[in-house]
């Protein structure tokens, strides 16, 4: 197996990818910090950052008092050396957002559109309202991920199906590509959720954890070994599948309502349910149709009966992926599962030690804002920095 030689060359790159890395996550430093950090002189360090200062890279941003002498010349990342677009496409609505190379949210919008509108022109407007609020010219985006509902395929990157969403079909990312002229990429909307979980989010930093999506529709996002588990032809999480006794099995999968754990918590189970309480009297007729306003009402109400029963069947699907991967950590999030804070994931994780031998702990998501698109930022930072951290030389 051929390696690439330590070149000169490769050394500078690598001693300049850990520096932008080092300035990123630690914040603005000088360059004797800089050399402390990385091991190299201060020598080496000065004209590491002249390099990555000529590329636009790095810039000063302030100076640190010292002792005698001179202030020290305090460096950071260029935020507008490049920049990234994520989106969250949901029935009726999609939502983009702009970043900076720091991760730094810029613009933010949101629009409606129809059952069977062209997913290029409507991702290509989408983007430019983005563009337009953020001030920044789409020849900047580095990278662009969309986060869906639906099966990926992980050997292609495009989708399988996507029942909810007619118009996005087999093929669709190589339209969007060629539409769009830029490195389109698709992730599943829960796997996403799971990716912001880890960046920002109550699973910071774990290496193994499983993000369950409770909602409308049920979804799982498992993170084994600092990566996304996606299985082998991307359907790993398509936890409303799961068979649950007392519950009737599928006889179509073309109906996303069939599935036994979708009809035992999904958002007509969690209705009824509340019905059965008598929950949720006071909502308006719009939040009504939400499972989550139910929850959320249940809470404020303190209807105890009610979130007891939720949890016991949320455990059911909890224990299930709990005994078979052992996550230690599940992270609630969705409509329901925020709704329900850490009143429900308590209870979640009281009847899931009840009947499973392990015993993870049970949290609810700590994202703020919309998640699904949090993390399809965060995707698209990993690719832009591979791109501009890893030529500089």
């Amino acid at each position: 197996m051929s390696t690439r030689p330590g070149t000169p060359r490769l050394l500078r790159q690598l001693n300049d990818r850990a520096a932008l890395e080092l300035l990123l996550a630690g914040g603005p430093l000088t360059r004797a910090e800089l050399g402390e950090h990385t091991g190299l002189s201060k020598v080496t360090a000065g004209q590491l950052l002249a390099r990555l200062e000529e590329r636009a890279l790095v810039t000063v941003v302030g100076e640190q008092a010292g002792g005698r002498g001179p202030n020290a010349a305090l460096y950071g990342v260029v935020p507008s050396c490049a920049y990234v677009v994520g989106l969250d496409v949901l029935p009726g609505r999609i939502a983009a957002g702009i970043a900076d190379i720091t991760g730094t949210l810029v613009a933010e919008v949101s629009a409606e559109f129809g059952e069977h509108d062209d997913p290029v022109r409507l991702v290509r407007g989408a983007v430019g309202r983005a563009c337009a609020s953020a001030g920044v010219g789409a020849e900047r985006l580095r990278a662009f991920v969309i986060g869906t509902r639906g099966v990926v395929d992980p050997s292609t990157g495009d989708l399988r199906f996507s029942l909810d969403l007619p118009s996005w079909h087999n093929g669709v990312l190589a339209e969007l590509r060629r539409g769009l002229g830029l490195p389109v990429t698709i992730e599943n909307d829960v796997n996403l959720a799971a990716l912001a979980e880890r960046a920002h989010g109550a699973a910071r930093d774990a290496d193994d954890f499983v993000l369950v999506w409770a909602g409308v529709g049920q979804g799982l996002g498992v993170m084994l070994g600092g990566r996304l588990h996606r299985g082998f032809t991307g359907g790993a999480g398509e936890i409303g599948w799961l068979p649950v006794p007392g519950e009737p099995l599928p006889t179509d999968v073309s109906e996303p309502q069939s599935g036994s754990f979708q009809r035992l918590v999904g958002g007509d189970a969690v209705a009824g349910l509340a019905g059965a309480h008598g929950i949720g009297s006071a909502l308006t007729r719009d939040a009504a149709g939400s499972p989550g306003e139910y929850v959320r009402a249940a809470v404020e109400e303190g209807a105890e009966a009610f979130l007891d029963e939720l949890a016991g069947r949320l455990a059911v699907g909890v224990a299930a992926v709990t005994v078979i991967l052992d996550p230690g950590l599940i992270v609630l999030s969705g409509d329901v599962g925020r709704a329900g804070g850490e009143a429900l994931a308590a209870r979640v994780q009281e009847c899931v030690a009840r009947v499973c031998p392990s015993r993870p702990r049970v949290v609810v998501s700590r994202v703020e804002g919309n998640p699904v698109l949090r993390g399809a930022l965060v995707s698209a930072l990993q690719q832009a920095r591979e791109q501009v951290f890893s030529d500089t030389v």
